[in-house]
C-alpha cells in the first residue's frame, strides 16, 4: 500500500484519495511521499516543505527520522517551514515548534539553518506574521505572479473543516496579498500565526493527512468538495486549499476515511 501512494499520482490540479489500514501505515505512506518528493528534484536546487503541528503528523516526523528514512532522505537539501503556529513560548507543551523539534528535528540530521519557525519571542502575533512572510519571500523560489512557491504543503483537517490555522469564519481567508497572518481559534481558542491562502495555493502539491473517527465527517465533506468545485466555502476552509498548478494528495487512515464512498478512493 506504501508502495501504491507514494508513486501515486493525480492529474494537474486533480485531487487523489488514499486510505491507509491504520495509523502507522498512514505515517509510513506520508513520510515515504515526502522522501519521494525531495529526491525528485536530485540536484535541480533546495527542495521547501511546509509541514503542520497537532498530534496526527508526530507519528510522521518519528518515522521520517527513523530507518529506512533516515538514512535515505537528502536533509541537507531541504528546508521545512511551518504552516501555522500557536502564539506561545517555543518551549510550551502546545508548541506546533516544539512538538517538531522533539518528533523530527532532535532525531534527524537536519541542518540547523534548514528549518525555519514562526517566531513567537516577537512581541506579539502580526509582528511574528511579518518577520515569517519576510523569510518566506526571501528564500522561497517565487511562482508566477510573485508568491513563493513551496514544493509541498503538508495539511491537516480538524473536525470543523479548519486546516492550518485557518478556521471557519476567519478574516484571514479573504486575504489575497499577505502570506502570513494572526489568527484566532482552537479549543481552546488561542493567538496563532497562519500561512494564508495565497502562499499555500501557490505550491505545488498539497497533502492533507487524517487521522481518526472524529474527523470522518469532515473529510467526507472536503473531498466532496474537491470532486464538485461548487462546495468549496469558507466554512470549511480545507476546502479553499487549491494548489491552481499542482495537485492534491489526501491519505487518510481506515477510521478517517470510514464515511467516503469506495469510488471516491484512488487517483484524482
Amino acid at each position: 500500500m506504501e508502495d501504491t501512494v507514494t508513486r501515486g499520482r493525480g492529474k494537474e490540479g486533480g485531487c487523489g484519495v488514499y486510505v491507509l489500514p491504520s495509523p502507522t501505515e498512514l505515517a509510513r505512506a506520508v513520510a515515504g511521499r515526502l522522501w519521494e518528493i525531495a529526491r525528485e528534484r536530485g540536484d535541480a536546487g533546495p527542495v521547501h516543505i511546509a509541514l503542520p503541528g497537532g498530534e496526527t503528523p508526530r507519528k510522521v516526523y518519528e518515522t521520517l527520522a527513523a530507518e529506512p528514512y533516515r538514512g535515505r532522505f537528502p536533509w541537507g537539501s531541504v528546508h521545512f517551514w511551518q504552516t501555522d503556529e500557536r502564539f506561545v513560548p517555543a518551549s510550551h507543551p502546545r508548541s506546533n515548534r516544539r512538538m517538531i523539534a522533539e518528533a523530527l528535528l532532535s532525531r534527524a540530521p537536519v541542518p540547523r539553518g534548514n528549518f525555519h519557525g514562526i517566531d513567537t519571542s516577537l512581541p506579539g502575533p502580526l509582528e511574528a506574521a511579518r518577520a515569517y512572510e519576510a523569510n518566506l519571500r526571501r528564500a522561497i523560489p517565487k511562482a508566477p505572479g510573485g508568491v513563493p512557491r513551496l514544493d509541498a504543503v503538508v495539511l491537516g483537517i480538524g473536525a470543523d473543516g479548519h486546516t492550518a490555522s485557518l478556521f471557519p469564519g476567519s478574516p484571514a481567508l479573504a486575504e489575497s496579498r499577505a502570506l502570513a497572518l494572526p489568527a484566532e481559534g482552537g479549543d481552546p481558542p488561542m493567538s496563532r500565526v497562519t500561512m494564508t491562502l495565497p502562499l499555500l495555493n501557490a505550491a505545488l502539491r498539497g497533502i492533507f493527512v487524517v487521522q481518526g473517527e472524529g474527523k470522518a465527517n469532515a473529510l467526507r465533506n472536503v473531498v466532496a468538495a474537491f470532486r464538485d468545485p461548487s462546495l468549496r466555502t469558507p466554512a470549511l476552509p480545507a476546502t479553499l486549499v487549491t494548489p491552481r498548478r499542482g495537485t492534491v494528495l489526501v491519505l487518510a487512515d481506515a477510521e478517517a476515511a470510514s464515511l467516503l464512498p469506495a469510488e471516491w478512493r484512488g487517483p484524482g
